[in-house]
Parts: structure tokens; C-alpha cells; sequence
């Protein structure tokens, strides 16, 4: 749980679009506020009265609760895209894009890409773009978790990324993530799933069996002290399990999540074909402090960071006249996997965002961009300088 003062989001994040390099006349650009969420912002005491009136801090606050994940910040993106008019694209189908026109697409269920094109654009001209990623340090559960020791359920975990790992002790956690389920045709579905009462907790030793903590210091082995506790009931309760195949993903986790997931996702166990799930803290984001100025939150890193690049396009071009004089094309990207390194599919380090300039340049041009248009853009994007 970290915290970052309200004031850093005074300033709209549709200025941020302002703020970039132009390879034209003057960039404006007539920043037109949207309706803000009528929720008003979550306070950490409930003795206290929160403001009725909406703000840009109470719609942080609601994309940080229901940004569970990546796959989660992700989906709540692509709602919010789709609320605001942008058109979703397939990478497999071909693209028809117009200027003036708003699209984005996603990969993974946990990379997203979007962009709105400028109605004065002409072939070459820039990009303006506004990156972060998705993903924040969390335990995951690894691909066989079904741990027991004294009569108890357990789950084995695995860090991910570079978290302050001893802070996951004593909290109520749960799980969310990604459900692959086989459909009713026979086909394999994705589905988001979030277990939002506490599920699990990672205890730690109660201070007469470990006298010295306090001098030496907490020091836990994360192989075996890291491992949350699931439930108190035996394995030999749930005798089903003795008959699945030691290669089945339901032999691999405990029966008892299994039924807990199904139950969620209104399937039946058999249905459910594989998952990848994180461990997730079930204390909701919120305002504190005295004058209620902070935002105390866990995956500010870097959801803070997806939110404000997001607001800013959606914001940026909401209105119908926002893309009447811009020349360049806005472009937000969120990608995954930055607390490991971003090589992946779906990571920064991933041809994604350049792939996507050369398709936007070639639709735009009507033909295929030959590389001194992309190259041209490239150069007027001001990417070449970093």
C-alpha cells in the first residue's frame, strides 16, 4: 500500500497531450471536461463525509479498485475507451482507418493500444504518445499450487517483479486473474474472474517463537513462509481429487478454489481448463490523511501513471471539434510485463506500438508505407531521440 498526494492530479491529465512535441504550427488543443463519475471518492474512515461532489481523484479511485490485475486494469480501459466513442480494432483483420477517427486495440487481455487520428493528418506526419504498463509487483500463483502441511490448505505462490515482499504478511488477500473455460461448443474462453472477500493470508510468527525479530530483523524465506493459507480442511475431504489425472490443471490446485472459481464464473469445475491468477490485497483504494489529501493505494506502480495517459486521450478528443486542428496522431500505449523485464508478447519490448504505427501510416495512406513515410514519422514523433 503506497501513498501519493491528491494535488498531483490537480492538473488534468489532457494536458499532458499539450505538453509534447509537434512538428507543426501551434498545437492547441480545446480540453473540453467530460463528466466525471458520480461516485463519490472512497474514504478510509467511514466517519468521515466525503464530498459529493465528482472529481477527477474519485474516478482514480474507482479505476484502482477495479484494476485487480492486469488483465482487469486492461479491461476497465477497454470499457472506458468504448464509453467514450473509440472503435476496437482486431491485429488480425485489416484496418479501414479514417482522420478524425478513434480506435484501439488490445493484445493478451493485458496490453492495450489506442489512438485517435487527427483530421488535418497527412501521411508522415508524427505520433504523440504517452506509455506505461499495466502490471505491478504481486505473488502469482505458480502452475502447481496445491500445498497441505498439518491439515492445511495451502497455496504455493511466486514473486513477481521487485516487491517489498514481507509487506504481504498479515493482509487480507485474495485471488483475481484469468479463467480459460470451455464452452458449451466445445470452444476456449477467457474470462476475468475476482474473488472479493478475503481468501487467504500469509501469518506471520507470533513474536514468543521468534524473540530475535525485532533485533535482527524480518527475514522471511519466500519459498517457505511466503505461502498463504487456503483453508483448515483436509485433502482426503475432497476425494474427487484422487481420481484426476496428475497432468489435469485441476490436479494442480486445490479442489476446494476450484469450486470457489466456478462459482464465480458460473461454470462447473470440469469447464474450467486453466488458470493464471495473482494474489491481490482486498483493501479497496482510498482517500486519508488528515484533510483526506492522500491516496492510499497498492499497484500505484503504474496504474497512477495508465489512468492519467488514458483520462488524457479520452479527454484530449472527446468533443467532436477536439481533432479538427491537430496534425499528428494521439496515441496512449499500456503494456505488460514491465516488472520483468517487458520481453514479451504483450511487454514494451515487443514491436507492438511500432507495428501499430506502420499498419495506422499505411491505412491512413491507403496503400502499404514504404519506410521513408514510417521513417518520416518516426523522425517526427521525436522517438529517435530517446
Amino acid at each position: 500500500m503506497a501513498t501519493i498526494s491528491r494535488a498531483q492530479l490537480l492538473h488534468h491529465p489532457s494536458a499532458y497531450f499539450s505538453r509534447l512535441p509537434h512538428s507543426h504550427s501551434s498545437f492547441s488543443i480545446n480540453f473540453r471536461r467530460r463528466k466525471f463519475s458520480v461516485t463519490p471518492p472512497l474514504l478510509c474512515s467511514s466517519s468521515s463525509s466525503a464530498s459529493t461532489n465528482p472529481s477527477i481523484v474519485g474516478d482514480l479511485l474507482n479505476y484502482l479498485n477495479e484494476s485487480w490485475t492486469q488483465f482487469h486494469a486492461t479491461a476497465e480501459a477497454k470499457r472506458q475507451l468504448i464509453a467514450a466513442g473509440f472503435h476496437l480494432l482486431n491485429e488480425n483483420d485489416e484496418w479501414d482507418l479514417r482522420p478524425g477517427g478513434r480506435y484501439f486495440f488490445t493484445r493478451n487481455m493485458s496490453c492495450l493500444v489506442a489512438f485517435a487520428v487527427g483530421e488535418k493528418y497527412i501521411v508522415g506526419n508524427g505520433f504523440h504518445v504517452i506509455a506505461a504498463h499495466t502490471d505491478s509487483p504481486c505473488l502469482k500463483l505458480k502452475p502447481k499450487s496445491a500445498s497441505s502441511k498439518s491439515n492445511y490448505l495451502m497455496l504455493n505462490v511466486q514473486t513477481y517483479g521487485g516487491g517489498l515482499w514481507h509487506t504481504w504478511f498479515d493482509r487480507d488477500l485474495s485471488v483475481a486473474g484469468r479463467v480459460i473455460v470451455r464452452a458449451s461448443d466445445g470452444s476456449f474462453v477467457h474470462k476475468l474472474v475476482k474473488v472479493k472477500r478475503p481468501l487467504l493470508r500469509v501469518p506471520t510468527l507470533a513474536i514468543h517463537l521468534n524473540r530475535t525479530v525485532n533485533t535482527d530483523g524480518f527475514k522471511p524465506n519466500l519459498e517457505t513462509q511466503l505461502v498463504p493459507l487456503l483453508a483448515t480442511k483436509p485433502e482426503e475431504a475432497f476425494p474427487e481429487s484422487k481420481e484426476k489425472s496428475s497432468s489435469s490443471p485441476k490436479a494442480a490446485h486445490h479442489p476446494l478454489l476450484m469450486q470457489i472459481l466456478s462459482d464465480e464464473l458460473g461454470c462447473d469445475v470440469d469447464d474450467i481448463v486453466n488458470i493464471e491468477l495473482n494474489i491481490c490485497d482486498t483493501q479497496p483504494s482510498c482517500l486519508g490523511g488528515a484533510n483526506n489529501e492522500f491516496i492510499f493505494s497498492g499497484r500505484l506502480d503504474n496504474l497512477a501513471s495508465s489512468y492519467c495517459a488514458l483520462r488524457a486521450l479520452v479527454d484530449s478528443c472527446g468533443s467532436p471539434g477536439d481533432l479538427s486542428s491537430e496534425h499528428a496522431i494521439r496515441m496512449i500505449a499500456l503494456f505488460d510485463n514491465e516488472e520483468v523485464g517487458s520481453d514479451s508478447y504483450q511487454g514494451a519490448g515487443a514491436p507492438t506500438m511500432f507495428q501499430a504505427m506502420r499498419r495506422i501510416a499505411g491505412s491512413l495512406a491507403n496503400s502499404y508505407a514504404g519506410e521513408s513515410a514510417f521513417d518520416r514519422a518516426i523522425r517526427q514523433s521525436f522517438l529517435g531521440m530517446h
